[in-house]
């Protein structure tokens, strides 16, 4: 009986041990979302949090072209912050709605960025109105061994309403009624004086 006890405590411990590298915490990368209007330019980030040791990384991104039109790519805060890089945009598709091999990387024997940033700065054009998902793929990260560096991802989206139309602010309005007032008393004094 004891023997059995402690055969099963050996077993528990054992499989609570592989599933220990499930339950650490995870790199998470997410586009923004965000609302805008059309024919607005906007920047959308690719943030990470929770990553220790980025040393480099790369992926595509897709979006709806008949709503978003891409109009560049540029290097986020976050490596760079931990050295030198060498930033690669990658290339833009704006009729198949895809932005492809996008690619960042730390240069010489350094150790990668750890904790929360933006990764890469997405600007667009809103064209039409709609909601566009903004998702990845192809990705991977690497730490400053040239591992894995294990992560999930989280679609972003746009949401883009119509422009807006200014309304008349209150003092335009109450000097349209003084004027409209004072052409209909002028009109009222001369019908009064043919009569």
């Amino acid at each position: 009986m004891r023997q059995s006890r402690i055969v099963s405590v050996v077993v528990v411990l054992a499989a609570a041990l592989l599933f220990v590298p499930l339950l650490t915490a995870q790199a998470v990368i997410s586009p923004g979302s965000t609302d805008v209007f059309v024919n607005q330019v906007f920047t959308l980030p690719v943030g990470i949090t929770g990553v220790s040791d980025l040393y480099a990384f790369q992926f595509d991104l897709a979006f709806d072209p008949t709503i978003l039109q891409l109009l560049s790519i540029s290097e986020g805060s976050f490596l760079p912050g931990a050295g030198s890089t060498i930033f690669i945009p990658g290339a833009i598709d704006n009729m198949g709605g895809t932005a492809t091999a996008t690619a960042d990387t730390l240069v010489g024997d350094i150790p990668g960025a750890s904790g929360d940033g933006d990764l890469v700065d997405f600007t667009f054009q809103a064209i039409d109105t709609g909601a566009s998902s903004v998702s990845l793929s192809n990705e991977f990260l690497l730490d400053s061994s040239f591992n894995f560096i294990p992560f999930t991802t989280v679609d972003g989206s746009v949401t883009v309403a119509a422009t807006p139309t200014p309304e008349p602010s209150g003092l335009s309005w109450i000097g349209c009624s003084a004027v409209a007032g004072m052409l209909l008393a002028r009109r009222w004094r001369r019908a009064r004086r043919r009569a």
